[in-house]
């Protein structure tokens, strides 16, 4: 065969449409995009220039400090048809309108610490057929700190049966981590169009407007919600370079813009949990071109390289860890979001299920699908609070000590999640009174545990005396 020149490719990778999802994404995480819907929109060697091809506004969004480390700082530039500030005056909605609470500190009424281990029944979708949008089905279950001081999370589920039309919402508080878990969401954002499936998972950062129509009925689905911090990959440590979520894996959409300048729309922006609305005679919806790296993004949870299989004692829960979100203190996580994904256990000599343990983080687990234990249902969620014990049933412990450990696939069919947060939170009023859907632990669980250690004294103290020290009951004070 004649030697060849071969082929270069003509232009950067692209994701094509799919039968499910008919839109094209760049994949990557944290680059640096760029996206034009028009050739030749992006100023050349410049961010702000005098006049932008086709008389279109330059917009710049922050989602970092200008001072911030060159390594953290995220903002994207915009080539818009009007600028955001072409909108009329803000009107504020009543409290009593909405169930989202964004104050977690213990001055708010609305918000208590839990004990208890709580589990909530699947939350039900709205009666009302077409009553429902995403902003007014997105309800708060729990969290820590507030948006004003920068620094805490919420905990939110959704239930919605009708799209958004000519409406759009900005979340000024923090930055969106959806996961569907019922439906799909066609969701527009100033950046361009993504379609998202449970199985997924969609980031929208602080600021952006974005509105979620329902191609396919109804959707519930839940939301974490973080404040003064943005979603990482976590470190992958001695795992070395691959393994966990891979950055090629995640997608950010394409520039998409709508032309129409005689419509009226309504803005929602979120302030402190508090809802402010205006109206404005164009689309929201209108950029043409955009570069930079504060963008969505999209990731589908089938895709997660599972490295939690281990000869022997079990992986800490981390290992399960898609995205973090740092806090305030070094080296310790504001929240880990957590995905259980279908893996091989191969351990042996080793209690399987989860150990008994009190953790100083919280945790809030969900189901997308599947099977995840008695307490857990698709579209539930459940509750453990920081430093609260908890475990497995004494069954489910007899059962694990004494069972032939053979290689067995775990999980198959199922999708779990856990956001591990890193502080102890709040739950709201409407989770604990109003959701309907709330069942509080058995308190008779406990007397269930029998401690067999006190049937066999007689072969501890027959071992005692064997080692040369003291039986039961003889004095002397144990340990070493």
């Amino acid at each position: 065969m004649n030697a060849c020149s071969g082929t270069t490719a003509q232009s950067a990778l692209l994701t094509e449409p799919t039968p499910g999802d008919p839109y094209r994404y760049q994949p990557g995480f944290g680059n640096r995009f760029a996206s034009e819907a028009i050739p030749g929109v992006l100023p050349h060697a410049q961010n702000a220039p005098q006049k932008v091809k086709y008389d279109l506004y330059s917009e710049q969004l922050n989602g970092s400090a200008f001072i911030s480390p060159r390594a953290s700082i995220q903002n994207t530039w915009m080539y818009r048809i009007f600028p955001s500030v072409a909108h009329g005056s803000f009107k504020k909605s009543r409290k009593c309108d909405h169930n989202i609470e964004s104050n977690f500190l213990p001055q708010n009424p609305d918000v208590s610490p839990s004990a208890s281990h709580l589990a909530w029944d699947p939350f039900p979708l709205p009666s009302t057929s077409n009553s429902t949008d995403f902003i007014h089905g997105l309800k708060t279950i729990s969290g820590n700190g507030d948006p004003s001081l920068k620094s805490g999370i919420a905990m939110h589920i959704y239930t919605v049966d009708a799209s958004m039309p000519n409406s759009a919402f900005c979340n000024t508080d923090g930055d969106f981590l959806i996961l569907p878990q019922i439906g799909l969401l066609d969701i527009q954002t100033e950046l361009g169009r993504l379609m998202v499936r449970p199985g997924e998972l969609v980031v929208i950062q602080a600021g952006i407007k974005f509105r979620v129509s329902l191609p396919y009925g109804p959707s519930r689905g839940y939301v974490q919600e973080i404040f003064g911090a943005h979603y990482e990959l976590p470190e992958l440590g001695p795992f070395g370079s691959n393994g966990m979520a891979y950055p090629r894996d995640f997608e950010t959409p394409v520039a998409s813009f709508d032309v129409d300048a005689s419509s009226e729309w309504t803005i929602t922006y979120k302030l402190s949990g508090e809802l402010h609305t205006c109206t404005q005679t164009h689309t929201p919806f209108d950029v043409v071109a955009w570069h930079g790296n504060y963008a969505p993004y999209k990731y589908a949870l089938e895709k997660f390289v599972n490295v939690a299989c281990v000869e022997r004692d079990q992986a800490d829960p981390t290992v399960y860890t898609v995205l973090t979100a740092r806090s305030s203190t070094p080296g310790v996580s504001l929240t880990d979001f957590l995905a259980f994904t279908p893996r091989w256990n191969t351990t042996t000599n080793t209690f399987r299920p989860p150990y008994y343990h009190r953790n100083m983080s919280s945790e809030i687990m969900g189901l997308i699908y599947g099977a995840h234990g008695e307490a857990l249902q698709p579209g539930g969620l459940t509750y453990e609070g920081s430093y609260m014990p908890h475990g497995e049933s004494y069954t489910t412990w007899k059962d694990a000590t004494e069972r032939d450990l053979k290689v067995e696939r775990v999980g198959e069919g199922t999708l779990a999640f856990m956001f591990h947060v890193g502080r102890p939170v709040m739950v709201t009023r409407w989770a604990l009174e109003s959701s309907g859907c709330l069942r509080v632990g058995d308190p008779t669980k406990g007397a269930e545990f029998k401690g067999a250690f006190l049937e066999r004294l007689e072969e501890v103290d027959a071992d005692l005396k064997r080692a040369g020290l003291p039986g039961l009951g003889e004095g002397g004070e144990r340990g070493g």
